[in-house]
Order: structure tokens, then C-alpha cells, then sequence
């Protein structure tokens, strides 16, 4: 019947792609990487050194979701075939909106593992650091600020991913002056890294009575964080601590203790806070691993003469620096001013569907389209 052969030409259509993909990873030397590396569990001693033996249980894992996805990719496209042909000799035409429907969610598995081989940075493993500040806008932009944190929340639960709100300074009527989040899990970084620079929201703001149309801006930084056997060194004679009273939730234990830890880098200036843990040295350590971060991506541009030029990285948080602006009045669109990409369902973006934008910028990005963060042409 024609529906099922439109539908198994849709399918064999992506027969060459999952089959370079078994190359792209590289699924049989994962295979053997695995076999290795349990081989290395099993060893006797194998927890003498228990550092060592976490790293490589995580490695394990980490190759094993990889294969096992490709893996459930090939099931699923052999169990499609085997419905489509068992629907066209059985004539069975209300087999057709469920397999339209299985393939729709393979083509979103297939694209999706394909996107992460585009993941080879040094650092695209590591978690991700989201720094925020309010920009131009006052009130309005820091509640812009908010509504991002809230964004990206959902993004990363959305994902399977662990997401912490570090540290954070409310503003003076709502919203946030900035705030420091943590998305933990595999490759978060590198789908994130493409969302660091100046977001622009156009709204009539809930704040003027007069029922006006605003504009404002908020910048996000967003860095890996780094493990600690990285070669970032770091001397204790050049940190300077401060301590402080949480303001977050935590009932009455954390406004009671000075928990909160405020740590600058004297040589350089570079301030960073946390106090999202109960203890002071939690948020101690977890303020290093930021401040690692930090000093890593000065390292990472060495080439630039000054500090303030590194600092200064990020553009003025203002008009003409945006790299994606949120427009809700007079239309509602969301448009990606570097790869051009846009979606007018603003409030699935507001609620964390932000994939084809992240997809958009890493496909640029892969095949060398952009040029200081725009789509050449």
C-alpha cells in the first residue's frame, strides 16, 4: 500500500546516517574500551585506590550509555521496518499515525546522538558553570535575570540533568542583580557554552503602570567546571575569604551560621561566591571549583595583554551586543541573532525548550560558519 511505502522510504532514509554513526563514535572501540576497563573492575586490589576506581566506573558508565543508545537506535529501526511490512500485508491503515509517530521519536534519537559527536571540545564533558547579571533595563532586566535562571532550570531538568543554584543577589523591588548555577551531567558544558553572552527581552513590562512596551537585557557567562586534578594552581596567600549569612531557603539553620563563602583572587580580581551548601566548607570548595574556572578560561587566552581584557570578554550588556533577543509584544518570537534559527512558541522556550537553538549553533559551529560567534555567509 502507498501509505507504508512512503513510511519505509521515510525510514531507509536514515539507514546511511545510523550507519556512519556507528563510525562516528567509534562503537567498536568503545566496545573493547569497555571490555578493558571492566577487566581493570574485576582486578583484584581494584579499590585499594578508591579515587582512581570512581573515574574509572564513571568512564565505564559513560561508554556504556553511548553504546547502549546506538544500540536501542538499530532496535528500533529493525522493529519499524518489521511493523511497517507487517501493516502493508495486513492492510492495516491504523498501524500508520503510530508508526509516523515511532519514527518522528527515532529521527529525534538519531539527530541527537549525532549532535553529541559534535561535542570534541577539551572541556564539553564537564559540567557547566551559568553566571547571570542584570543589565540595562532596572527593575525589568532584574527580572529577567530570574526568568533565565527559570529557562535554564527547565532545560537541564528536561535532560536528566542536577541543577544548583550556587549563589544569588535579589533585587532591590523583584528579580535578580545576578545569580551562579551549576547543571551537572554529561556534556552539559558543551551544549551550554553556546548560550553565554547578552540575551534582550522586548515585553510590556508588569512593572509600569502605564502598560509600556520595555526592553532589557541580562548577560550569562557560562564556564566548565573544573575537577580538581586539573594543573590549575592555585596559592592560598593569593585568596582572600570572606564569610557571610545565606539568604537562600534553608529554614532557620542557614541565616543562622555565617555558611556563605565569598572568595577573591587577589592577582587578579576575580570575585566568586557560594552559598547554596549548609556548611562553610562545602561552600569553600565548591567556590574554588568556580574560581578554578574562572582562572582556567584566563589561561585558555593568555595571548590578550590584560586582564581587564579577559574580564571584559562579555560585550556591554546593552542594545547591539545581544546574541538572542525574546520579543512577547508586539509578536511573540524568539530568534538566535548568530545562526539565524527562531521559533515562535515563546513560552516552550520560557519552559526550557531550547534544543533547536543549542542544535542550531553546534551544527554552525561544526561546519565553520561562524565567525566571532555569527553565521558567515
Amino acid at each position: 500500500m502507498l501509505e507504508f511505502e512512503q513510511l519505509k522510504l521515510r525510514l531507509e532514509g536514515s539507514e546511511t546516517e545510523l550507519r556512519d554513526l556507528k563510525d562516528a563514535i567509534g562503537y567498536d572501540k568503545l566496545k573493547n574500551e569497555i571490555d578493558e576497563l571492566e577487566l581493570k573492575a574485576a582486578a583484584p586490589g581494584f579499590w585499594d585506590d578508591t579515587e582512581n576506581s570512581q573515574k574509572i566506573l564513571q568512564r565505564t558508565g559513560k561508554l556504556k550509555n553511548t553504546v547502549e543508545g546506538y544500540d536501542r537506535l538499530c532496535s528500533s529501526y529493525d522493529d519499524l521496518l518489521v511493523l511497517i511490512e507487517m501493516g502493508d500485508e495486513e492492510g492495516d491503515l491504523s498501524l500508520t499515525d503510530e508508526i509516523t509517530s515511532s519514527i518522528e521519536e527515532f529521527e529525534s534519537g538519531l539527530a541527537a546522538m549525532r549532535l553529541g559527536t559534535l561535542l570534541t571540545g577539551e572541556y564539553d564533558n564537564n559540567n557547566a558553570i551559568l553566571t547571570f547579571h542584570a543589565g540595562a533595563g532596572g527593575t525589568e532586566a532584574m527580572d529577567w535575570v530570574s526568568m533565565l535562571v527559570r529557562m535554564y532550570t527547565r532545560w537541564g531538568e528536561r535532560h536528566g540533568f542536577k541543577v544548583e543554584l550556587l549563589d544569588f543577589l535579589d533585587g532591590e523591588e523583584a528579580g535578580l542583580k545576578s545569580a551562579v548555577m551549576l547543571i551537572s551531567g554529561e556534556n552539559a558544558y558543551g551544549y551550554l557554552r553556546s548560550e553565554s553572552g547578552v540575551h534582550r527581552l522586548v515585553r510590556v513590562s508588569p512593572f509600569d503602570a502605564s502598560g509600556r512596551r520595555h526592553t532589557s537585557f541580562a548577560s550569562l557567562e557560562v564556564m566548565p567546571e573544573i575537577s580538581d586534578d586539573n594543573d590549575i594552581e592555585i596559592r592560598e596567600e593569593d585568596i582572600k575569604m570572606d564569610v557571610f549569612r545565606s539568604s537562600g531557603a534553608g529554614g532557620q539553620h542557614i541565616n543562622k551560621t555565617s555558611s556563605a563563602v565569598r572568595l577573591t583572587h587577589i592577582p587578579t580580581g576575580i570575585v566568586v561566591a557560594c552559598q547554596n551548601e549548609r556548611s562553610q566548607f562545602q561552600n569553600r570548595e565548591q567556590a574554588m571549583k568556580m574560581l578554578k574556572s574562572k582562572l582556567l578560561e584566563i589561561k585558555e587566552r593568555e595571548h590578550l595583554e590584560k586582564i581587564e581584557d579577559i574580564k571584559g570578554v562579555q560585550k556591554e550588556i546593552a542594545w547591539g551586543s545581544q546574541i538572542r533577543s525574546y520579543v512577547f509584544m508586539p509578536y511573540t518570537m524568539v530568534k538566535d541573532h548568530r545562526t539565524g534559527f527562531e521559533s515562535g512558541n515563546i513560552n516552550g522556550v520560557m519552559d526550557g525548550d531550547l534544543d533547536g537553538f543549542i542544535n542550531a549553533y553546534l551544527k554552525a559551529s561544526s561546519k565553520g560558519e561562524l565567525e566571532n560567534g555569527q553565521v558567515t555567509q
